[in-house]
């Protein structure tokens, strides 16, 4: 039984065991980008793992995990960085590895952070693999191991620990499972400022649920009884070298039937050639009843809401104690402004106009990705969760060097690329995949035995 409380037709394999591949493939990239670490590390006389553990962020969580909050560092300047802009759930996690194993703070937040990416991995490829198939499930999780800076990935950071929050909530969603997707969007609350972005994905995913029972329950000579379907999904055009069909299966029709994905696109719709069409869902299944949903959609915001309002009662600002402690780190919400004008610094002088240049196409890239996939009508969680997280990376006037690793979570983004990598062939799939390993690997390397992350 799930949170729909309905029988479903059971898949034609477990969801990890169809994972297997991709997560296999993850592990292999990941490694691949910690041995040219480890040796990049030793060539200059630094430690990989100090590198992984004990610089930027690390330092503030291993802190909260420790003492406790409170911590705040004074700068010359005047500003005021403390350590109340760092979310509980990672160090909740790093005392309570430390707790129940010998590991240190730091030690155990490495532990989280790998197991986290592999969890990150898995809800990448569970989401793509109910859209789009197995094919672009794989390819979607490697090509979010292969990011430039995935590095980050396996640092004692949180950007792996609320990716796989956000990814298995939103497959929580797409599968009907109401109640889980809360808790897990609470959870990810708990981790990131962000998290707001895995709420409104919940919160608009119900409240379209209940415009279409709404509207399929006044619409004349629709069908009353339990077994109404939600709108879901356009048919999807097999990948090439996908077997065309199984017995007892429709040609080009998933194998996995799960309850239709609030806010897919209806059937028969038309989807724009440029991505990938979700695949259509064969299950006739009863409707969530309503109080599941109600409070799925209740639960979902008690996580960020619960900190910002305990943080605010900390320092003595009531609800806007947060948006002071994230001043005082010159971080807030402009519309891009400050962004915009450090790009547009770059132009000063011929060698930083190519990284300026460099900005705009990745800008560009991200915002085409992203139209790519509301043409070709991605489920609206996803399309809402991906909208909040870029325009809160590329409006915040933060630290600049930061935003790529702000976008990280923001991996639906990846899934027109990864179908158009899901039709090449195989051969040619892994080249490029090795090919951009390798990049990132190297790049990785040199980042972070740089400037690196803040």
């Amino acid at each position: 039984m799930t949170d729909l409380d309905t029988r479903v037709a059971r898949p034609h394999a477990p969801l990890l065991r169809r994972a297997a591949p991709a997560l296999l493939g993850y592990a292999a990239v990941r490694a691949l980008g910690l041995l040219v670490l480890v040796v990049w590390s030793a060539a200059r006389g630094k430690s990989a793992y100090t590198v992984l553990t004990a610089r930027w962020d690390s330092l503030w969580y291993t802190r909260v995990a420790e003492l406790g909050y409170g911590y705040q560092v004074r700068l010359p300047n005047g500003d005021v960085h403390s350590n109340l802009a760092f979310f509980p759930l990672l160090p909740w996690l790093e005392r309570l590895g430390h707790a129940v194993t010998p590991l240190s703070y730091a030690d155990a937040g490495f532990v989280v952070s790998l197991l986290a990416s592999l969890a990150a991995a898995a809800g990448i490829f569970a989401v793509a693999d109910r859209v789009y198939g197995p094919r672009v499930g794989v390819c979607a999780v490697l090509l979010w191991a292969v990011l430039p800076v995935g590095v980050v990935q396996s640092m004692a950071y949180s950007e792996s620990l609320f990716t796989a929050l956000a990814a298995w909530s939103l497959y929580a969603v797409l599968t009907g499972r109401w109640l889980s997707a809360g808790t897990l969007a609470a959870l990810a609350g708990l981790t990131r400022p962000v998290g707001m972005a895995v709420v409104a994905a919940v919160w608009t995913a119900a409240v379209v649920s209940f415009v279409r029972e709404r509207g399929t329950r006044h619409t004349p000579g629709a069908h009353h009884d339990a077994h109404t379907l939600d709108a879901h999904s356009a048919p999807r055009t097999p990948t090439p070298g996908a077997p065309s069909h199984e017995p007892g299966r429709t040609p080009g029709a998933h194998p996995d039937t799960h309850p239709p994905a609030p806010g897919a696109p209806a059937p028969g719709a038309r989807v724009s050639s440029g991505a990938p069409a979700p695949a259509p869902s064969a299950s006739v299944v009863p409707r969530a009843p309503v109080w599941r949903r109600a409070l799925g959609m209740l639960i979902a915001p008690l996580g960020a809401a619960g900190y910002v309002l305990w943080v605010g009662h900390r320092t003595g600002r009531g609800p806007l104690g947060y948006l002071d402690v994230q001043a005082g780190w010159r971080n807030g919400f402009d519309g891009g402004y400050a962004f915009a004008r450090f790009v547009g610094d770059k132009f000063t002088s011929f060698p930083s106009a190519l990284a300026g240049l460099g900005l705009i196409v990745g800008v560009a890239l991200l915002i085409w990705l992203y139209v790519t996939g509301v043409r070709g009508r991605q489920p609206v969680a996803l399309l809402v969760y991906t909208g909040v997280v870029l325009a809160l990376a590329l409006c915040a006037s933060s630290y600049f060097g930061s935003k790529p690793r702000l976008l990280m979570p923001a991996f639906p983004v990846l899934l027109p690329l990864a179908g158009a990598l899901a039709r090449l062939r195989v051969p040619r799939s892994a080249l490029v995949v090795a090919g951009l390993a390798a990049a990132a690997a190297v790049y990785g390397a040199f980042w972070l035995n740089g400037s690196g992350p803040p």
